[in-house]
């Protein structure tokens, strides 16, 4: 029998490759995303440039809508294939189903937001941050919350009628400490500054994983 480790990359390319090469979920999300930054650079006089604020907004709704695409595809996958149930039957433990899901969601928002960040810059007329890598860090870590919600939300808004309204619903409200702290930590790696934000969003992953795990197996055994 193999390891659980192994169970986690098999289970992790499976979706990657399925969802990210073959699935529609990473076109879309990269197309709506791209569509958002693009429509809020229309919204401006000529010549005129969105401010540092308003630029990293528009950027972390971009991540937000494209993630509820992608975690939407993920799960609604397995309904349309129904291999939820041979998962179940597997000689493993389903928190390593959700691991490899938030690790494919979070690899595929990643790539993203690999493009909206230059979209952002291009578009909405930004400059790059004084601290680059310590924005991709900030980013990371906002993003390693959103993906371990992401992926139990996701979970649980499959088998309804309305699958990707009661994702939408359900998350946002949820993430708005993150996503307010991803806008922050965003400037911030512009001009830097003392604040609490990096610590409060730290905070927010540890509280999103420790429910996560214990929740996922009870939401997804019971939607088998």
């Amino acid at each position: 029998m193999p390891s659980p480790l192994k169970f986690l990359i098999a289970l992790f390319a499976k979706d990657l490759s399925i969802l990210g090469l073959k699935g529609g979920a990473l076109a879309q999300a990269l197309l709506l995303g791209l569509v958002l930054i693009f429509l809020f650079s229309l919204a401006q006089e000529p010549g005129q440039t969105l401010s540092l604020q308003n630029a990293a907004c528009v950027f972390w709704l971009s991540s937000l809508f494209g993630q509820v695409l992608i975690f939407n595809q993920l799960y609604a996958l397995e309904e349309q294939q129904a291999t939820r149930t041979c998962l179940l039957l597997l000689p493993f433990s389903i928190t390593w189903v959700y691991l490899a899901k938030t690790l494919t969601g979070l690899c595929l928002l990643l790539i993203s937001q690999s493009l909206f960040l230059p979209a952002s810059l291009i578009f909405l007329g930004q400059s790059l941050p004084a601290h680059s890598l310590a924005l991709i860090l900030y980013i990371l870590i906002i993003d390693l919350g959103i993906c371990a919600l992401g992926s139990l939300l996701g979970a649980l808004a499959q088998g309804q009628a309305a699958r990707e309204s009661l994702l939408s619903i359900l998350l946002f409200p949820l993430l708005t400490p993150l996503l307010l702290a991803g806008i922050s930590l965003h400037t911030q790696a512009y001009s830097p500054t003392t604040s609490n934000w990096l610590s409060l969003a730290l905070a927010f992953d540890a509280i999103f994983f420790s429910v996560c795990l214990w929740l996922f197996p009870f939401i997804y055994t019971d939607e088998a």
